[in-house]
């Protein structure tokens, strides 16, 4: 995933993927955690080539996220992975559509996505710890499902940030996303931005990002 509006180039980053059933609200869950810098809906686990949302093969719905481990580990979106589903509820309920789905990218991440797993047995178990081998993005209706459920503040921030993509792969809107799905209030972005997120930002971009916040907030 590219990155738009947020890049900070003194930090690494990191990516996780994984599935844990409908890919719309994941990707609202996780999109609310300071540290985690970008989210995409998407298709994994397969080997169908070009997957989409209706000839989907053998892929899996899953989310993308790129994220800072200095200000989030990957225990802690682990944790929220095992809190927030339960997998023999999903797997196998729409075939492979529907599953749960961890993919490591190294022998590191292999190893914390076992080490939380066996935290959270028996209820895990089923689970899958698999390579990652690629991620397709998903169709546009399905990135930031929540967010475009608000065509005002949905089309407002497109114009602020110039087309579909920069909102698509920008923080702000992961946030907003997370806004409107209820994970997260105007005041939760806002101070954030104020204290975190401006510093990642250009410095001619600062106050009109601020700017477009607050207003929206005043909007809603």
């Amino acid at each position: 995933m590219s990155t738009q509006h947020t890049e900070d180039r003194s930090q690494s980053d990191e990516q996780l993927t994984l599935a844990m059933g409908c890919f719309w609200s994941p990707e609202a869950l996780f999109g609310q955690f300071t540290g985690v810098i970008q989210t995409a809906t998407g298709y994994a686990g397969g080997t169908t080539s070009h997957p989409t949302y209706r000839e989907l093969g053998d892929h899996s719905e899953s989310i993308e996220m790129t994220f800072y481990p200095q200000e989030i580990s990957l225990e802690q979106l682990l944790c929220c992975f095992w809190d927030n589903h339960r997998p023999d509820a999903i797997n196998g309920y729409k075939g492979r559509q529907y599953m749960s789905i961890l993919f490591y990218r190294n022998q590191q991440q292999y190893e914390v996505m076992l080490r939380v797993q066996q935290q959270y047995a028996p209820e895990s178990l089923s689970t899958e710890i698999v390579p990652y081998t690629d991620f397709t993005e998903s169709e546009e209706r399905h990135q930031k499902y929540y967010l475009q459920r608000k065509p005002e503040l949905f089309k407002g921030w497109v114009g602020h940030l110039g087309n579909h993509e920069n909102l698509f792969h920008s923080t702000i809107g992961a946030r907003l996303n997370a806004l409107s799905k209820g994970y997260m209030t105007w005041a939760d972005i806002i101070k954030e931005w104020e204290n975190k997120e401006l510093q990642r930002v250009a410095k001619r971009q600062q106050h009109n990002i601020l700017e477009w916040i607050q207003q929206s907030s005043t909007n809603d």
